[in-house]
Formats: C-alpha cells, structure tokens, sequence
C-alpha cells in the first residue's frame, strides 16, 4: 500500500515537474505583448533618437565618432552640446551623462549612460536597494537610482532652466538612459514633474524620459502613474525589464546566467501573479511599455522588427525569458538598430496594413482612457498605498541648490533639494499611518 502511495506521489511530481519545465521552456518574449496595439509613427519616433544620444554619451569627441551606428553620425552637433560629465566629474554619485540641444527638433536631451561593469560605483548604486524604505509620492521607488537622480537634478537644473529658457517655449525636455541609466533618467523624470516651476514653469507635456532597456526602479502604481511621462523600451527577450528587484539578482544574470535563471523562473512560476501585483514594494519598469519584437517562437533568424505599446498592468514582463538572445537582447546598439528598422516600416507604410478603426482624435482619447484605467486597476490592487484622488498631476516645490564643495564628503549635509524630496518621501509615510 505505501509502495502504491508513493509510487503515486513521484507520479505527481514527475507530472508537476515536466509541466513547469514545459510551461517554462515554451515561454517566449513575444507573448508578453501579444495583445497590445502597433504605435503610431509620431508616438515612436523619438526612440531610436534617444538611443542615438546615450551612445554619444559613449563618445570621447563627437566630432570623430567611433560607435556612430551610421555613416552620418549621430546627428548631434558637437557646437550643440552643453555639458558632458565623465565618471571624474560625477564623483561616483551617477553614472556619466551628455546634455546637448537639438535645435531641429526643439528638444534639450539629457542622456545618461548605462552600467558599467568594470567599476564598482555602479554596483554599489544598484545595490543601495530598500524599497520598503523609499515611500515616494504614494509608492515605492529604488533608493540607490533615486540618490542619483536627485543628484544629477541637483547639479544641472540651473543649466536646464537657462537652456531651456534661451531655446523657447516650444522646447521640450528630455530625459533617456540605458539600462542603469534608464532607471535614474525615470526617476529624474518623476522628481522633475514634481517640480516644475523649477524648470522655468513648463508643462507636464513638456517633459518626457525614454527609458531604453530599464531596471525596475519603481513600484505598480507610480510605473502607471507616471505612464504620461515615461515611455520604456525593450528589445523582444531583454532579461533586464524582467528581472526583479534586490538587483543582485541582475549580477548573477550576467555572471551565471543559467542558474540564476532556472532559480528565477522556478520561483516565479510557483508564486501567483496575483501575489506579486498586490506586493507594494516590488519594483517594475516604469511607464508606458513599447516592446519591440523581432523573432517569433521556433524560428531561426530575425524578422522585420514590429512594435506593440501598452500601460500593463498585469503581465508587465513578470516571467525571465530562457532565451540565448536574453542578454544580447540588452545591448544599446542592437535596440538602436531595431528601433531604426522599425520606424522605416511605420513610416513606409507599415501602419496602412492594419486598418485604423478610430479617427485620430478618438485615438488619442482612447489613450487617455487607457491611462485612467491603468490608474484605476493599479489603485485596486495597491489601494492601501495609492491614492488616486490626489492625481496624477500633483506638484511639489524642490528647491535646487547644492553645495559643489560638499560632493565628495561621505558625512556631507543634505541639499535642499535632498531635504525636500525626503520631505516628499516622508509626507507620504506621515498621511499614511494618520489614516
């Protein structure tokens, strides 16, 4: 009889087992986004852009380019560059970054450049990791890419606000990072809004940050609170957008990848995703998602790159892809090239072979729709930690001070810009527990 018993319960983990390495092993990054509509040209355009201006931040001279992803350059000037900050000049505080003004599209571009695995500043940023310490503004953010955020505002917007000011009204601002970079450039976006008049009092609409290849830096409800402002990228199988937060997970993705992917998956495949949404301290790429999709299940080769956008909720790329492109996935030039390729079809007519089935205005009320519905189901799921009554287009006065002098000291005192945003942070916490 036991003989019986057990011979059914190894049955059963057998059946178990080969259904999770079955469900595992046939999920590909295509599906993520499956369901979600094609962008129109417009709204992707300024992508491959983006991704042009964080490989100049690569560049030691411009005018001499050597990672220049065309013959024709990057399309930035080198008289149009205002400042470039090296790895001396940031101290360790953040990663290297190019502010540049492009006159031919009215933007002024602050680019911020990705991990760098030969120097330990990044690491240790990555690593300053508490989220369940970081309420911000109703939600949860990484405290590390905050810290640099923070920084790079304190040091450069009084050159934003100047260049900004001698540009025009019509000037947009514009903030884009790779991978690390991705994440402090979202969360300077987030800090930004918070403080417009601070950038000479332009609109919310003016701002926008192109997270390429991000790091999870902030929880549910801000990652679709903020979808306005934040647009993210990811390349078909990207292991980054799918791995969660602590980030010393990221490390053993890059150093031992298959272990750490079994682990993850298993471990994602056991709990619910019902679970994890209500989780208020998990991280996740912020903003409106644009997955860019070039391999299909089971094929060889790549095809012609589409792109699909949405403001998931569910199913915002929660399960790491066991794929040999999942790191290849990850690299700035390859998405630059994607991106390309997929704009030239948007724009050689690749939008006239799906029907449109709505006026362009309806359109853009059906997006506004999307967001305040995105709201809505964010708020259900986190509703002891999000407010939706306060709004989305809430603003906080943060001072821009900061004393240069101070940067290299570990016991430095805090900036106002520091004090305000901990204010911010600590309001939140305060309503919170009155409540």
């Amino acid at each position: 009889m036991s003989a019986a018993c057990c011979g059914g319960l190894e049955c059963v983990l057998c059946a178990t087992c080969a259904r999770w390495a079955w469900r595992r092993c046939s999920h590909v990054g295509a599906g993520d986004s499956a369901s979600w509509p094609a962008p129109t040209a417009a709204e992707f355009t300024p992508i491959p852009r983006a991704c042009r201006a964080i490989l100049a931040a690569y560049e030691d001279d411009l005018s001499q380019p050597k990672w220049s992803p065309s013959p024709s350059g990057y399309g930035i000037h080198p008289a149009s560059v205002i400042r470039r900050a090296s790895n001396a000049d940031t101290a360790d505080r953040c990663p290297p970054y190019l502010i540049y003004l492009d006159r031919h599209n009215s933007e002024l571009v602050l680019a911020v450049r990705g991990l760098n695995l030969g120097r330990g500043a990044d690491y240790r940023l990555l690593l300053d990791n508490r989220p369940e310490a970081q309420l911000f503004d109703g939600g949860y953010v990484h405290r590390g890419l905050l810290k640099a955020a923070v920084w790079i505002l304190n040091r450069e917007a009084e050159t934003l606000r100047r260049a900004l000011k001698e540009a025009g009204p019509g000037c947009r601002l514009v903030l884009t990072g790779h991978s690390l970079g991705a994440g402090v450039a979202a969360l300077a976006a987030a800090v930004a809004v918070n403080s417009l008049d601070r950038f000479g009092g332009i609109g919310r609409e003016m701002v926008r940050c192109y997270a390429i290849a991000p790091a999870r830096c902030m929880s549910l409800n801000l990652a679709v609170k903020y979808a306005d402002v934040i647009h993210s990228v990811v390349l078909q199988d990207d292991f980054l957008a799918r791995t969660p937060t602590p980030l010393e997970h990221i490390f053993g993705s890059i150093f031992c990848l298959p272990c750490l992917l079994f682990l993850v998956c298993a471990r994602d495949t056991l709990i619910p995703e019902e679970k994890l949404l209500r989780d208020p301290t998990r991280l996740y790429a912020p903003g409106r998602m644009f997955h860019i999709v070039d391999r299909k299940s089971c094929s060889c080769g790549r095809r012609p790159p589409e792109v699909r956008t949405a403001i998931p909720v569910e199913g915002r790329f929660e399960h790491i892809v066991l794929s040999c492109n999942a790191v290849y996935d990850h690299s700035l030039i390859w998405i630059e090239r994607e991106a390309q390729k997929a704009l030239e079809r948007m724009e050689g007519g690749y939008e006239a072979m799906i029907p449109p089935t709505q006026p362009i205005i309806a359109r853009d009320q059906s997006r506004d729709g999307e967001l305040k519905d995105a709201l809505e189901k964010a708020a259900q799921l986190t509703k002891e930690h999000c407010d939706v009554d306060r709004g989305i287009y809430k603003e906080s006065y943060i001072p821009l001070d900061y004393e240069h002098n101070e940067m290299n000291s570990e016991s430095e005192l805090k900036s106002d810009r520091e004090d305000a945003v901990e204010k911010l942070l600590n309001d939140d916490k305060a309503e919170s527990l009155g409540r």
